[in-house]
C-alpha cells in the first residue's frame, strides 16, 4: 500500500478513539509505526516523541514527524490531517449535543467511564516510552528513581529531567 495511503488510513482510525489526546493512542501509534510497518526503530520513535515534547506547539507535532519520517513534506501533511482534522470534527459535534445534555444521567455515565480508560491509555504510554528510552541499565534506574521522586514529592520534575540531561551529557546514562 501506498504509504500516503497508510499513514491516512491509520491515523484517521487513531484520530477517533484517541480519548484524552494523542498521548493517549501511543501505544497503539507505535505498534503501527514500529512493529507492523517497521518505519522506524523503538529508539528512534521514543527519539522523535521526546524531540516533539521539546519542540513548542502542540503535542501533535509527533504526528507530523512520523509522517515526515515514513514520507516526507507530503507524509508530514497528511499525518497531521489525518490526526487533526476527523477529531476536530467529531469534537465540534459531540460538543453540540453534550451542552445539550446538561445533566443527564447518560452524560455522567460516559464521563465515568471515559476517566479511567483515558487513565489506563495513558499509563500504558507511560510504559513505552520508558521502555524505549531505557537502553543501558543506568538509564532505567534513573527512569525508576526520578518516577518515584515524582510520586512521592513535590519537586518539579523540570529539575529531575535538567539532572537526567547533565547526567546524558556525562555520558553516565
Amino acid at each position: 500500500m501506498n504509504p500516503l495511503l497508510s499513514i491516512a488510513a491509520r491515523f484517521i482510525v487513531l484520530s477517533l478513539v484517541a480519548a484524552g489526546g494523542m498521548t493517549s493512542v501511543l501505544p497503539e501509534i507505535h505498534r503501527v509505526v514500529v512493529d507492523v510497518h517497521h518505519w522506524m526503530t523503538d529508539a528512534e520513535f521514543t527519539d522523535l516523541f521526546a524531540l516533539s515534547q521539546v519542540a513548542p506547539g502542540p503535542n501533535a507535532l509527533f504526528i507530523t514527524l512520523i509522517g515526515w519520517q515514513v514520507a516526507g513534506i507530503p507524509g508530514a501533511l497528511v499525518a497531521t490531517a489525518a490526526m487533526c482534522a476527523p477529531s476536530c470534527t467529531m469534537s465540534y459535534l459531540v460538543a453540540r449535543v453534550w451542552q445539550r445534555a446538561g445533566a443527564a444521567p447518560w452524560r455522567r455515565a460516559v464521563e465515568a467511564g471515559l476517566a479511567p480508560i483515558t487513565i489506563g491509555l495513558i499509563l500504558s504510554t507511560g510504559y513505552l516510552l520508558a521502555r524505549g528510552a531505557d537502553r543501558s541499565w543506568p538509564a532505567a534506574a534513573i527512569t525508576v528513581v526520578t518516577a518515584a521522586f515524582v510520586l512521592s514529592t513535590r519537586v518539579n520534575p523540570l529539575w529531575l529531567f535538567a539532572l537526567g540531561g547533565l547526567l546524558g551529557l556525562l555520558r553516565v546514562a
